[in-house]
């Protein structure tokens, strides 16, 4: 327990120190040369006290909260401990003694902390920067360091992270203080990373520019990324990815999503280089990807997908795990994750380790981790609490599935779409206005947690923008749970009024694209439910209306659509059921707040009033007070409510083919 004495030793530090760690820690940080997956850490300290990036924390985002602050008397009594000869009890006695050295609590600091300690310098910033890596993961390791640096290099050979990491380093510094007569500024670190410490943070950052610079003077270009790179033999992911995701969510729904380029060909279309990647280079490896890796190497996708099905099978019996990386030729890298955040985290951390071992090469070729240090790491309490903090989750009833929403720019399909993201879903928004489908899928990010969203422009109008759709949606996802096909147009007129050319422009959007929706979603379902298990549905759902339901004056255009939904939503019901896929309609009533209502130059209300459908309607809200007073609970319809009605026809397995109203009672079925 800490006592007055023990959060008074020397002085607060001074604001431009902390503002300096910071600083070196967001520009190291956001620079994926240097880090990824939120690794690395970063320290000051004065006489009394240390500030240590606590464990969890991202060096991009940090700021002063990100630090945890430790008494150096007391880590300094560690290092003249003597601990127990069994690892898993020394660990845990070693995070106890941190614990008690840490003066914010609850806040757990980096296990690398005793190593920052150690080193008598203000600064230190520890990073596992790719070209270092290419070299620290090599086989000639050591010798390559001594040709390119010199023999003041310091060199530590790989140990297991922790107080024995502590120790090996703190006897090293020792040596070199002996040997050399001064403090070592760089550590180097076999198949692990580096120390940079310097008394100014101006320094580190050129000590760490003349590292870079003389590493990449001797190794090669990486493989160039080209938008073709894959042209010649690209398998359609789209014939492969839904069918992995099902053998891999029999125990609940993961994601997938596939990264491809120059360097990723490289390794995927030659099972000689496979080898070169199949086992890990660093902890981080193995934090984020564990040690064992799925590849398929089929030519066609059938082959790949039954081979898949085998592989994944005795992967999981084998292991007790399922795999976090497949590497599928002529598809791609492709990550298992149990959520999005996730996924994005392997693609980084395994396409890290592709360039390690191209670069590699210079130093005499690949040089990975035996299995008892990957068992080590396996089964260290702190890389798991580590992997569970940088993971995280996210919850909902739509936890995991992957929805698609037409029309979800703005209004109705915005707020549906809202709805589902905060209920754990990751959100396809797709809508031709790219402007305002790309900020949306921005704001919607900003409030994820481990769930994402993005944008596809999309043309629900034509075939191909559909294809697009659904193609770009298993890539970032590796499946479609739910449609939504929500977008919709209206032009209010009746018969003198409406042109040809606008009753087929609303009848292309509000019935066709329907059509064109379920065609092309349904034939990635229909591989979905293939390979699912027994009790997994996919869903297709037409945000219809209450005009379709129920004839609307001036309004046939869009009534007739709607109707005509209603007839397709039972039709494709009867067609797509002995596949598990789902069909059904939700019928909103009027959504008075969004603009397809609202807009001041041509919503509803001032179409409506245009076209004289309310007899003595002078204004507006003559019109809105009309619409209002026909619902028997005075209320409009909001996204809210709808999404509610769009959860219950997912989650239940018992009904298809229905039309549910979500009207305020002013349509009630017979």
């Amino acid at each position: 327990m800490n006592t007055a004495q023990d959060n008074n030793i020397d002085s607060q530090l001074p604001l431009d120190g902390l503002g300096e760690l910071i600083s070196i820690s967001r520009f190291y940080g956001a620079d994926s040369r240097f880090v990824i997956a939120g690794g690395g850490n970063t320290s000051y300290k004065n006489a009394g006290k240390i500030w240590v990036k606590a464990s969890g924390s991202a060096l991009a985002t940090i700021t002063e909260e990100g630090f945890a602050v430790l008494n150096r008397e007391k880590l300094n009594r560690m290092s003249e401990k003597t601990y127990s000869d069994n690892a898993a009890e020394r660990e845990e006695e070693v995070k106890n003694d941190l614990a008690d050295a840490t003066l914010t609590k609850g806040k757990r600091p980096s296990v690398e902390t005793s190593v920052h300690n150690a080193m008598d310098y203000a600064f230190v910033v520890h990073l596992h920067p790719t070209a270092v890596n290419g070299l620290m993961c090599a086989r000639n390791a050591e010798s390559g360091l001594r040709k390119l640096f010199g023999e003041k290099a310091l060199y530590v050979e790989y140990t297991d992270p922790g107080y024995v990491l502590f120790k090996k380093v703190d006897d090293k510094i020792k040596e070199f203080r002996a040997k050399f007569g001064s403090e070592p500024q760089v550590i180097w670190l076999q198949n692990h990373g580096i120390f940079v410490a310097a008394d100014t943070v101006e320094e580190i950052k050129n000590i760490y520019d003349g590292i870079i610079t003389k590493l990449e003077q001797q190794t090669p270009e990486l493989p160039k990324d080209t938008p073709d790179t894959f042209a010649s033999e690209e398998l359609d992911a789209l014939t492969v990815l839904p069918a992995l995701r099902s053998m891999l969510s029999a125990d609940g729904l993961k994601t997938l999503k596939v990264r491809k380029n120059g360097l990723i060909k490289h390794f995927s279309g030659c099972e000689e280089e496979q080898g070169k990647i199949s086992r890990p280079f660093t902890p981080d490896a193995i934090v984020y990807c564990k040690s064992n890796y799925i590849f398929l190497n089929g030519s066609k996708a059938e082959e790949i997908v039954s081979e898949a099905e085998k592989q994944i099978s005795d992967f999981t019996e084998k292991l007790g795990y399922l795999p976090k990386v497949i590497l599928i030729k002529g598809v791609g890298l492709a990550a298992v994750g149990d959520n999005a955040k996730q996924c994005d985290t392997i693609l980084d951390v395994f396409e890290d380790a592709m360039k390690i071992a191209y670069l590699a090469k210079s130093f005499g070729g690949e040089h990975p981790m035996t299995q008892a240090q990957i068992d080590f790491i396996d089964n260290w309490e702190v890389e798991n609490y580590r992997r569970s903090v940088a993971f995280g989750t996210s919850s909902g009833r739509a936890e995991n599935k992957t929805i698609v929403v037409t029309g979800a720019a703005q209004g109705f399909g915005k707020g549906i779409a809202r709805c589902l993201l905060k209920e754990g879903a990751n959100i396809v928004v797709a809508d031709l206005n790219e402007e305002m489908g790309r900020a949306t899928a921005d704001e919607f990010n900003k409030i994820a947690k481990s769930n994402r969203a993005v944008f596809v422009k999309t043309n629900v109008s034509e075939i191909p923008g559909v294809e697009n759709l659904v193609r770009e949606t298993v890539s970032n996802f590796g499946a479609i749970d739910c449609f939504i096909s929500n977008a919709g147009v209206l032009r209010a007129g009746g018969l003198d009024d409406m042109t040809p050319e606008n009753f087929d422009f609303v009848t292309k959007i509000n019935y066709n694209a329907y059509f064109y929706c379920t065609k092309v979603a349904s034939e990635i379902m229909k591989l979905q439910t293939k390979y699912a298990a027994a009790g997994y549905y996919a869903d297709i759902i037409q945000i219809n209306s209450k005009s379709g339901l129920r004839g609307s004056k001036a309004n046939f255009a869009y009534a007739g659509g709607k109707f005509g939904g209603i007839g397709l939503t039972q039709s494709f019901a009867l067609e797509l059921a002995p596949f598990r896929i789902k069909v059904n309609s939700v019928c909103p009533g009027n959504f008075y707040e969004g603009p397809l209502w609202s807009d001041p130059g041509n919503g509803l209300f001032v179409q409506y009033l245009k076209a004289g459908k309310v007899p003595g309607a002078k204004t507006v809200e003559d019109v809105k007070e009309f619409y209002l007073s026909q619902v028997p609970m005075k209320k409009g319809c909001s996204p809210e409510d709808v999404t509610k009605g769009v959860l219950y026809l997912m989650e239940q397995c018992g009904e298809t083919g229905q039309a549910l109203p979500v009207t305020g009672g002013q349509v009630m079925l017979g």
